[in-house]
C-alpha cells in the first residue's frame, strides 16, 4: 500500500545529499520547499521502521543528520497527522524569544 510522507532534512553542509537526492529520485520525489521532499512510499507493515530501514541503505547519515517525517495516518474512522524524527532529534527553537507575548507568572506555571 502506497502511503504519502514529508520528508524534512538537514545533513549539514558535509551531508550525503548526494546518495539522499538519488533515493529521492527514485522515488518520484516532489520538491516543496528548501529541504522537504513529498513522496509516495510503498510500505508492507511497518511505515517509519520500512522507511528508516530503506534510508539508511542508501544514504550515509552522520552525526547531527536530521530526517523529519510528516503523515496520515488512519485508526478506524480517525484520522491523525503525525510527524517523526526517523533520523536526529528536536533542536532548540530559533525563533524563541522575537514573540511578543511575555510569560508574567513567577515560575511559568500560572
Amino acid at each position: 500500500m502506497k502511503k504519502a510522507v514529508w520528508i524534512s532534512y538537514d545533513l549539514g553542509i558535509k551531508g550525503d545529499y548526494q546518495g539522499l537526492y538519488s533515493w529521492l529520485d527514485d522515488h518520484k520525489a516532489v520538491e516543496c520547499g528548501n529541504s522537504i521532499a513529498y513522496i509516495q512510499f510503498e510500505v508492507k507493515t511497518d511505515l517509519i521502521k520500512e522507511l528508516t530501514e530503506e534510508l539508511n541503505s542508501n544514504v550515509d547519515f552522520k552525526a547531527g543528520d536530521r530526517v523529519y517525517i510528516v503523515r496520515r495516518e488512519v485508526d478506524g474512522l480517525k484520522t491523525s497527522i503525525k510527524g517523526s524524527f526517523i533520523k536526529g532529534k528536536r533542536k532548540s527553537n530559533p525563533w524563541e524569544g522575537y514573540g511578543t507575548s511575555v510569560d508574567n507568572s513567577i515560575d511559568g506555571n500560572e
